[in-house]
């Protein structure tokens, strides 16, 4: 077998993977950060999401039917959510964060405060 990193032969342990721990930290750290990055951008994408919400929702408004055109032109992606659930009558609603959104019809979303 050979180290994941440098590529140099084991030795030892049959299930050995890294050759050293530098090999063994500098594998972990490059992990973690990828994964961070990664993090980063998709909680970038549904503070977005939430904040066009609130913007479409208001302060004080608890639920609201909007054009599907509308979320579209201010880049919404309904792609990325946090959960979803769906309701006794079978109708799915997507979260993000404290909102949620369900699709009426191809042209209307319903968008409600949790």
């Amino acid at each position: 077998m050979k180290c994941k990193i440098c590529k140099k032969e084991l030795k030892g342990r049959k299930d050995k993977i890294f050759c050293s721990v530098n090999c063994k930290n500098y594998y972990h750290s490059n992990l973690r950060r990828v994964t961070n990055e990664t993090a980063k951008e998709l909680d970038k994408i549904l503070h977005r999401n939430r904040s066009i919400l609130l913007e479409l929702l208001g302060k004080n408004i608890v639920q609201r039917k909007i054009s599907r055109v509308i979320l579209a032109k201010k880049k919404f992606n309904f792609k990325y959510i946090t959960h979803f659930n769906i309701n006794s009558k079978g109708k799915m609603y997507h979260h993000v964060y404290d909102f949620a959104w369900m699709e009426f019809s191809d042209d209307e979303i319903l968008i409600i405060r949790r």
